[in-house]
């Protein structure tokens, strides 16, 4: 029996808009980006704009650094100065009691003593005790010329500690600034943009978009406390390059970045995780970023409910632990944590879940 033509005619039809559906159903759920698949560097802004963050937050922290070991050595040297206080008073009053017996004795007393004497043994005895006693007083003199000047020097490098802390409160102030800044600008070309995607953002998210303490999050995990990474012996940070291999992908990171990624798997946070990737700015080139997802096994879309929160917790902790880790700056949904300013609105540049930095807490290290 052969297909009448009109019946074939609707066959096709259907067929095609079968077809038309699918592709349909297809585009409105595409496979989510991973971070720096979408044009971007993976760090949701311009390279300049991410220049100037490393930048500003590298300069803070030194600043901050080195404010602190300032006023830790000027604290040694006020405790230091104390100590010489106590001892010119004794010192003097010892070299006025020596001053004061020679006056009494005069030189010719002295010599007096020396002939008067009975017997040669007995010469030679004062003799030797009237040296002695010019080696005390002359022992007296020094020890408080010595004390009054390491006094004098104590002093002058206390007056130079606040010299220079008072240059590292107006590095630090100049970098905060710098920092809020360049993110202030970047936002603001990137506002008329991006204002459905943060209506959509806020929408979903209980926690505002502009300063404060990351949104949920506090319990244990994300409040653990980390090891230390390596310092100087003067307290800061050795300068380190893209040295170890990296477990998360076929590239290097820095061993500082290492440490990060090892104290977050301790406290819990085993979750995929991406750190190397070639890219044109930026520190993952560079071996000090990582990218953690919040989903478990990858990046997927806008992170929900367990993953919302497990992110939340995960950069509380890295937060929490800044110091001790080296953090130069968090960037988690839509803000960004910097160790001058706290959070700040942040703005991926393509404004999907990768660029926006909702699917992934990305970490960078000094």
């Amino acid at each position: 029996m052969h297909d009448h033509p009109v019946r074939r005619r609707w066959a096709a039809a259907l067929a095609f808009m079968v077809m038309v559906s699918g592709l349909a159903v297809a585009a409105a759920a595409p496979a989510s980006a991973a971070p720096g698949d979408t044009g971007d560097d993976g760090e949701g802004g311009s390279k300049t704009l991410i220049q100037q963050l490393a930048a500003a937050s590298k300069g803070y922290v030194e600043a901050k650094e080195a404010l602190e070991r300032s006023k830790k050595r000027q604290s040694e040297l006020a405790a230091k100065l104390k100590e010489l206080d106590g001892e010119i008073g004794p010192r003097q009053a010892a070299l006025d009691e020596i001053v004061r017996r020679t006056y009494q004795t005069g030189r010719l007393g002295a010599v007096s003593a020396l002939i008067t004497g009975t017997g040669s043994g007995g010469l030679l005895d004062r003799a030797e005790t009237l040296e002695k006693v010019a080696v005390k007083q002359d022992t007296a003199v020094k020890e408080l010329i010595g004390t009054r000047e390491e006094q004098a020097r104590a002093k002058t490098a206390i007056d130079g500690e606040i010299k220079d802390q008072q240059k590292q409160v107006t590095v630090m102030a100049k970098r905060k600034n710098q920092a809020e800044d360049a993110i202030k600008a970047a936002n603001a070309r990137a506002a008329a943009a991006e204002a459905a995607a943060r209506r959509r953002s806020n929408s979903s998210s209980s926690s505002s978009s502009g300063g404060g303490s990351s949104s949920g999050g506090g319990s244990s995990s994300g409040s653990a406390k980390a090891a230390a990474a390596p310092r100087n012996s003067d307290g800061s940070l050795p300068a380190e390059g893209c040295t170890v291999n990296d477990p998360t992908t076929s590239g290097c990171i820095t061993p500082r970045m290492l440490h990060a990624l090892q104290e977050a798997k301790k406290a819990g946070f085993n979750h995929y995780v991406a750190c190397f990737r070639h890219q044109n700015s930026g520190e993952h080139p560079k071996g000090r970023a990582c990218d953690f997802a919040a989903d478990k096994n990858g990046f997927g879309g806008v992170a929900t409910g367990s993953s919302k929160t497990y992110g939340n917790r995960l950069a509380n902790f890295f937060i929490s632990n800044s110091g001790r880790l080296g953090v130069l700056y968090v960037i988690w949904f839509r803000r960004i944590w910097l160790p001058s300013s706290g959070w700040k609105s942040y703005s991926g540049a393509h404004g999907d879940p990768s660029s926006n930095h909702e699917n992934h807490v990305h970490l960078s290290v000094r």
